[in-house]
C-alpha cells in the first residue's frame, strides 16, 4: 500500500525521537559556577569545607552548597561573577597545601545520569574552559642534564677504577667538577670522560693537593638542550591533556620559554592543573650498607623510618616505556606494572644481579606548583605560584632474583596509581613549569557568546517556520515538526559522543537549520509538479519522496565530504565547525526524509484523498488518474 509505513518503522522512529529527547535533555540544565577544593594528600576533610564556607559568608559571598564528592571539596556559588573572589578567600583561608581551582558543577537530574546522559561540552570561547600560561624553568633543565651526566661519569669512572674524591657535584656557574688525588689519574679520566662527552669543555685545574677537572656545556648545546626542554613539555602536555579527556585543547608554544595550555569543557579543573604541572621522576637506588662513604649517600623518610640510599642512579624514569595501573590478584591492592627498554632492562638486570638480598628502594620524585595567597596592607589579594619538590619512597623491597624488563611497584593508594601510570606512559617533563598566568572565560564574554548564539539560532529557526507554514501551510507545519526534531536530534548525538560546542559549531547548527528545509522544499516541489501533471494525491505523495531524494542525497553528500575534509585538516575552531556540520547534515535527512514520511503517511497513508494543503491549488480530479 502506498505511503503506508509498517508499525515496525513507525515504532523504530518514535523509540529514536525518544531517546533524543532524554540525551539532550542534560542541555537544558545549566551548570553552577563552583570553586573546587582539593589536597596534595588528595584527600579533603570536612573541616577544611567548613573553613571555606566560614571564610565566603564573613567575605559576604553567597553559595547554594559546600559539599564533599570523591575525596574532594565542591562549592556551588549563586553568581559566576563571584569565583574569582571566592578562589582567593578561600586559598587565603585554608594552608598552601590545599589548591583551589574554579570550576563549572554540572546540575544532570540523577534520573537522566541513570541512562548514561550528559551535558554536551562547551568550548573556550563560550563559558567552559581555562587557560594557563606556563614558563618552562631553563636553568632546571641545565641542572638536569647535568646531573644525569654526573651519573654517567660517576659510572664509567668506576669501571675504570679510577678513583676520584667524592661528591661529583655542580657548582655556582654550571661546571661539573671533579677531583683527583693525582694528575695521572686525572689526565686518564679526561680521556675517558671526552669520548663519552665530546661536546663538553673541559679544563684543569689545581689547588692544594687537589687535582681537578672542570665539564661545562658551550652555549649552543645549552641552548640546543633549553629548545629539547620546551619541545619534550609541549609533547609530554599533549599526552597528559589527551589523557584527561580534554576535546578540542590548545596546548602550543608562546616564545622562548613559554607554553600556553587551554582546556575547554573541562570540569575537573584542580586535577588537570595538578597533572599538567607536575614533574614526576622514577628513579631506582640501592639501599646504603653501614660502611658507605661519605657523601654518597642520601637520607629520606619511609614509613616513618629514616633510610639512607646510594646516590649512584640504577634506572631512571627515562627508561620506563610502558606504566599499566592494576591491582594485585592476592592483595586486591593497586599496583603499577612497569616495562623497561633494553638499556634501561640491562642497566636493571646488572645491578639487580650483582645486589641479590639487598634492598632496592623505588624514589618518585615529583616537582609540584602551590599558590601562595597574601592580603597585602591595603586590602587586596595576591597570588602567587611556588614550585617545590615532593620526594618519597614508595617501596624499598629486598633483591630476591635478578630482575628484567617487567616488574611492578606496590604500596599506592586510591587514585594513586591511576595518577602515576598517567604520568609514567606521557613521559616526564624535561624541565619544571610554573603557572604565571591562570584565566576563565570571562562570564560576561562567555554568556553573551551564548545568548547571541542561541539568538541567531533562534531568529533563523523562526523565519523558516515562518516561510514554511506560510508557503507549504500543513505540509510546511510537518516539516517544522521535523526541524524542530533534527534540533534535538543533533544535540543529543553531540551529547553522546562528547563533542565540544564552540562559537562556529553554532554557527554549523544554523546552517543545519536552512539545509534541513531545504530537503523538505525539494520534496514538496517534486510533489506539486506530479500534482500538476495529472498524477493522484498518494502517487504524487510517493514520487515525490522517491525521486527527491536522490538530488537530496548528492548534495548532502558532496557537503558532508567537505566537512570531513575540514575536520581532517583544520583546527581549532574550523573543527567545531565541521562537528556539527557533518552531524546536522545526517540527522537532517533522517528528520526530511524519514520522520516527515512518516507524519505524511499517518495523516494522508492507506485512504483516499483528493486534496492536499501542500499550497498549491488542487486540480480536477480525473477519473483516468484514480
Amino acid at each position: 500500500m502506498l505511503n503506508k509505513y509498517p508499525l515496525w518503522k513507525n515504532l523504530l522512529i518514535v523509540f529514536v525521537i525518544a531517546l533524543s529527547a532524554i540525551y539532550a535533555a542534560p542541555n537544558f540544565y545549566p551548570p553552577d559556577p563552583a570553586i573546587q577544593i582539593s589536597h596534595d594528600s588528595g584527600l579533603v576533610d570536612q573541616s577544611a569545607i567548613d573553613t571555606a564556607s566560614a571564610s565566603l559568608i564573613a567575605d559576604g559571598i553567597y553559595f547554594l552548597s559546600a559539599e564533599l564528592e570523591d575525596g574532594s571539596g565542591l562549592i556551588r556559588l549563586q553568581d559566576q561573577n563571584d569565583q574569582r573572589r571566592a578562589q582567593e578567600i578561600v586559598q587565603l583561608s585554608l594552608p598552601d597545601e590545599y589548591l583551589i581551582a574554579q570550576n563549572m558543577a554540572p546540575n544532570t537530574p540523577g534520573f537522566l545520569q541513570s541512562f548514561g546522559a550528559g551535558p554536551m561540552a562547551y568550548g573556550l570561547d563560550l563559558s567552559g574552559g581555562v587557560h594557563f600560561l606556563m614558563e618552562v624553568d631553563m636553568e632546571q633543565a641545565v641542572s638536569n642534564q647535568l646531573n644525569d651526566s654526573i651519573a654517567v661519569m660517576r659510572r664509567l669512572l668506576r669501571e675504570e677504577r679510577l678513583r676520584y674524591r667524592p661528591p661529583i657535584e655542580v657548582d655556582a656557574t654550571n661546571r661539573i667538577v671533579i677531583r683527583f688525588n693525582d694528575a695521572d689519574t686525572r689526565t686518564a679520566a679526561n680521556n675517558l670522560i671526552r669520548e663519552e662527552f665530546p661536546d663538553l669543555i673541559s679544563r684543569n685545574s689545581e689547588i692544594a693537593n687537589e687535582f681537578i677537572l672542570y665539564y661545562q656545556p658551550t652555549e649552543a648545546s645549552i641552548l640546543l638542550l633549553q629548545d629539547y626542554a620546551l619541545q619534550q613539555n609541549l609533547s609530554t602536555l599533549r599526552t597528559r591533556v589527551d589523557a584527561l579527556g580534554v576535546r578540542e585543547p590548545k596546548v602550543q608554544r608562546m616564545g622562548q620559554d613559554r607554553i600556553v595550555v587551554e582546556l575547554p569543557g573541562i570540569q575537573d579543573t584542580a586535577r588537570a592543573k595538578d597533572i599538567i604541572s607536575t614533574v614526576a621522576t622514577l628513579r631506582f637506588h640501592l639501599v646504603a650498607e653501614s660502611n658507605a662513604a661519605p657523601g654518597t649517600t642520601t637520607d629520606y623518610d619511609y614509613q616513618g623510618l629514616p633510610l639512607t640510599l646510594e646516590n649512584d642512579l640504577i634506572v631512571g624514569g627515562d627508561s620506563v616505556t610502558q606504566a599499566q595501573a592494576t591491582f594485585d590478584a592476592q592483595t586486591s591492592l593497586p599496583q603499577v606494572n612497569i616495562t623497561l627498554d633494553a638499556a634501561g632492562a640491562r642497566q636493571m638486570n646488572e645491578a639487580t644481579r650483582g645486589n641479590i638480598g639487598r634492598n632496592m628502594a623505588i624514589l618518585l620524585s615529583e616537582t609540584k606548583v602551590r599558590t601562595v595567597t597574601e592580603l597585602l596592607p591595603s586590602g587586596d589579594i595576591v597570588s602567587s605560584s611556588e614550585p617545590y619538590e615532593e620526594i618519597r619512597v614508595i617501596s624499598a623491597p629486598t633483591i630476591q632474583a635478578a630482575l628484567g624488563r617487567q616488574f611492578r611497584i606496590t604500596g599506592l593508594m586510591g587514585n594513586e596509581a591511576n595518577d602515576l601510570a598517567l604520568l609514567i606512559r606521557s613521559g616526564a617533563l624535561a624541565a619544571p613549569m610554573y603557572f604565571i598566568e591562570e584565566s576563565t572565560i570571562g562570564p560576561s564574554l562567555g554568556q553573551e557568546n551564548i545568548d547571541r548564539g542561541v539568538l541567531s539560532v533562534q531568529i533563523g529557526l523562526a523565519l523558516v517556520l515562518v516561510f514554511m507554514v506560510v508557503y507549504y501551510r500543513l505540509f510546511g507545519l510537518v516539516a517544522n515538526i521535523a526541524l524542530s526534531i533534527n534540533l534535538f536530534l543533533l544535540i543529543a548525538v553531540m551529547s553522546i559522543i562528547g563533542a565540544t560546542l564552540t562559537l562556529p559549531g553554532i554557527a554549523g547548527i544554523v546552517l543545519t537549520v536552512g539545509m534541513a528545509v531545504d530537503a523538505n522544499v525539494l520534496i514538496f516541489a517534486r510533489i506539486r509538479e506530479e500534482l500538476k501533471n495529472g498524477l493522484s494525491v498518494q502517487k504524487a505523495i510517493d514520487s515525490g519522496y522517491g525521486r527527491a531524494f536522490v538530488t537530496i542525497l548528492d548534495a548532502n553528500v558532496t557537503t558532508l565530504l567537505v566537512a570531513i575534509i575540514l575536520y581532517s585538516i583544520g583546527t581549532g575552531p574550523v573543527k567545531g565547525f565541521a562537528v556539527t556540520l557533518s552531524i546536522g547534515i545526517l540527522t537532517s535527512m533522517f528528520t526530511a526524509i524519514v520522520v516527515t514520511r512518516a507524519i505524511i503517511n499517518l495523516i494522508y497513508g492507506g485512504r483516499k484523498v483528493n486534496k492536499l494543503s501542500i499550497g498549491i491549488k488542487m486540480p480536477e480530479p480525473n477519473a483516468n488518474n484514480g
